[in-house]
């Protein structure tokens, strides 16, 4: 199982934010190799933009999955300018540093549910895939299969990022989703969610992990899983990361065991 996690899960939340870069990343690293995580996906806020190391460091020797430009969670996802002052210093960034993946999230103000916005933003984004070509860039969309395969289906190097928790609140069946998607998926966010949005521990919300990992192991998937799941008593992030681990392993150990 190819199982890393999102950037900050294993140490302290900053300023109170869920998800944000973390000041420590570097001790980060270490701690996630130690722990048998393979890989860490590095996150880009809008809070973290201007000061992210990932735009000035030389961070060629960290294990690196993705680039995720959380940056771009934002209505003004489908402006010209918009997208290229926060997209394009992330894709020089990535090819300086080497990472393959950029993770767009196309989730909450920059959701492409509406079909014009998706006329809108495709011919923006194909710009980016002829620009840098040796970039593979996966949306992370919390919508119907047909809407992200919309757009992933007009590039080689389009991708899907399956994010488990947002299929669940959006009440999408997941069988179905990985049925339709799964040739295109290349990275599953591995996150528990209920009906109505709440991100919650694994195992304790309304997202079927036994049919999701059934499912995935029946179209022989093999490619990343990542954890985003929700954080645990703050100073206990190592305890929490080693408890979600052991979970999704036993959960993708079981499942592929049957099709073996």
């Amino acid at each position: 199982m190819k199982l890393g996690l999102i950037q900050g899960r294993l140490m302290r939340p900053e300023d109170g934010w869920i998800q944000e870069f973390p000041a420590c990343w570097v001790e980060e690293f270490i701690k996630a190799k130690s722990l048998g995580f393979g890989h860490i996906e590095w996150i880009v806020t809008e809070r973290s933009f201007k000061t992210n190391p990932i735009f000035f460091e030389d961070c060629k020797d960290y294990n690196i999955s993705s680039i995720c430009a959380d940056n771009l969670v934002s209505e003004k996802f489908i402006d010209q300018s918009f997208l290229f002052h926060n997209l394009d210093p992330i894709c020089k960034a990535a090819l300086k540093n080497s990472i393959d993946w950029i993770t767009i999230p196309l989730l909450e103000g920059s959701s492409i549910s509406d079909s014009k916005v998706r006329s809108t933003f495709i011919p923006m984004i194909l710009g980016y895939s002829d620009k840098y070509p040796n970039l593979n860039f996966s949306f992370e969309a919390e919508t119907e299969a047909e809407n992200v395969l919309e757009l992933v289906s007009l590039r080689d190097n389009f991708w899907i990022t399956y994010d488990t928790g947002n299929i669940t609140s959006e009440r999408i069946n997941h069988k179905d989703y990985i049925l339709k998607t799964y040739h295109k998926i290349s990275n599953v966010h591995l996150k528990d969610r209920t009906f109505d949005a709440e991100t919650v521990p694994p195992l304790s919300g309304d997202t079927d992990f036994d049919t999701i990992f059934n499912t995935l192991a029946s179209v022989g998937y093999d490619e990343m899983y990542t954890i985003q799941t929700a954080r645990g008593k703050t100073g206990s992030e190592v305890r929490t990361m080693i408890q979600h681990k052991n979970i999704f392993e036993r959960l993708y150990n079981a499942a592929y065991s049957r099709v073996i």
